[in-house]
């Protein structure tokens, strides 16, 4: 296929360290964005749809995936299968959930202002966590996420960053939990306002207006709850309700399946509304107390939700991510929005594909099929690799993930929640900031000035 922005002006490649060859200079366009070899078309998952292999086939049926999704809760130390936990928990088990997250940070730390955090400061994170007043053994209880929420590495909403005028990467922020999440309640902060909650795929400090208290049997019923509905657009809100206000314009993210609410009388409002052109969901609410109460709250049929999963085809697997196209970088899915890891888990589990939580897991999960790669591994090697890759594959490299695209005259492309890219032009190294949900070619990625980010790959995972 003939490249759709062959009339702008080329620039030619070469990853320094690499044997020069046909592979190592593909001469795409530059426009005049800087994005390199993407132009309209790229940005339309039209264009990549219609090049995918039986695009409509499901590579994947639910059967399968059930039985992985299992796998994975068994085998992958980073997940947390709450049906498993024992009805007490020991003070050894909770203190090293907490301790794994929250040490005290060796390095200096800045504020949005770009000034140093004191010393007493993050001296004061440890006693925040009151590990004395973890009891020597205590009752296993439930509750659910009743809102987004953020879930952080302390008990503070305090935002810290590395590098002065670095503001996006607050290193506090660990990610974040959807409405109906079960989570396990292990600890409480010294001031009392956090809870530290093991959920299935993390374990971390949240608000405690975040999360409603319940039985196990109300908490872990509640995802298996039928009929429902999943979310299936990038992001939706249910409608606005001054009835209800803690369930009005709630926002409900990719892949979060909520249950309808059942023997409600068709003829009658709901919160003050009919509802006969939306879908009433049955959502959490969190009483004065802290309690655990359920509510409906409609969603308008006209958002974009299905009545299961999206079946796993490659055509879904385009479609779902550029429902995320240019939405901003969210590190630990700030800003309401969501980072590299978090974007491909979110669109696969549109498809009822659960998945770690961040790079580092997903890249060696022993409940996902991967393909590892070393300083030992080659060039050659690598490159065989890319030819391999198909539409859904993630591809790892240090701290980032990508999704395989497709191809144009034989060059791969991905999509991907990036801060930037960096590129070798005849002018050298450039470096255009992107910190959005972007589609890019893989080949002239460059991971610093000596090595590409194919140089650099650790790993491969298919979906399959």
């Amino acid at each position: 296929m003939r490249h759709p922005l062959a009339a702008a002006c080329l620039v030619l490649l070469l990853p320094m360290g690499a044997a020069l060859h046909a592979r190592d200079v593909p001469t795409l366009p530059v426009p005049p964005s800087g994005v390199i070899g993407v132009g309209p078309e790229q940005l339309d998952p039209a264009f990549w749809v219609r090049q995918a292999p039986s695009p409509d086939t499901v590579v994947l049926d639910a059967a399968t995936m059930a039985e992985r999704n299992a796998k994975l809760l068994q085998v992958d130390p980073t997940m947390h299968d709450l049906h498993a936990l024992p009805a007490m928990l020991d003070r050894t088990q909770v203190l090293k959930w907490i301790q794994d997250l929250s040490r005290r940070p060796s390095r200096e730390l800045y504020d949005e202002a770009g000034q140093p955090v004191p010393v007493a400061t993050l001296d004061a994170l440890l006693p925040a966590l009151a590990l004395d007043q973890v009891p020597a053994t205590q009752k296993t209880r439930y509750g659910l996420i009743v809102h987004r929420a953020a879930l952080r590495t302390f008990p503070t909403a305090l935002r810290v960053f590395s590098h002065k005028g670095d503001i996006d990467i607050d290193r506090f922020q660990e990610t974040a939990e959807f409405p109906g999440t079960p989570v396990a309640i292990v600890h409480a902060s010294q001031d009392g306002h956090w809870l530290f909650v093991v959920s299935p795929r993390y374990a971390a400090w949240v608000e405690r207006d975040a999360v409603a208290e319940g039985s196990r049997e109300q908490v872990l019923g509640y995802a298996d709850k039928t009929p429902y509905r999943v979310i299936t657009g990038g992001t939706e809100h249910t409608v606005y309700t001054r009835e209800q206000p803690a369930l009005a314009q709630l926002q409900l993210d990719m892949g979060t399946r909520v249950p309808l609410a059942q023997g409600l009388a068709p003829d009658q409002p709901v919160n003050g509304q009919h509802a006969y052109s939306a879908w009433t969901l049955e959502l959490p609410l969190r009483r004065p107390d802290g309690s655990l109460a359920f509510s409906p709250a409609l969603l308008q049929k006209n958002t974009d939700s299905a009545a299961d999963y999206l079946p796993l085809t490659r055509a879904n697997l385009i479609r779902q991510a550029f429902k995320f196209l240019g939405e901003r970088y969210g590190w630990g899915h700030a800003y309401d929005a969501r980072d590299c890891s978090g974007f491909v888990s979110d669109v696969y589990r549109s498809m009822g594909v659960q998945m770690p939580r961040n790079t580092s897991a997903q890249a060696v999960s022993p409940g996902l099929e991967h393909t590892l790669f070393t300083d030992k591994d080659g060039r050659a090697a690598r490159e065989k690799a890319i030819d391999a890759l198909q539409v859904g594959d993630l591809i790892y490299i240090p701290g980032h993930v990508m999704m395989m695209l497709g191809r144009i005259d034989g060059e791969p492309y991905v999509i991907h929640d990036t801060g930037g890219l960096s590129y070798r032009s005849e002018g050298g190294m450039r470096r255009v900031k992107l910190n959005e949900v972007s589609v890019t070619p893989l080949r002239p990625l460059m991971f610093n000035d000596k090595q590409s980010y194919i140089d650099r790959m650790t790993s491969i995972v298919r979906i399959r």
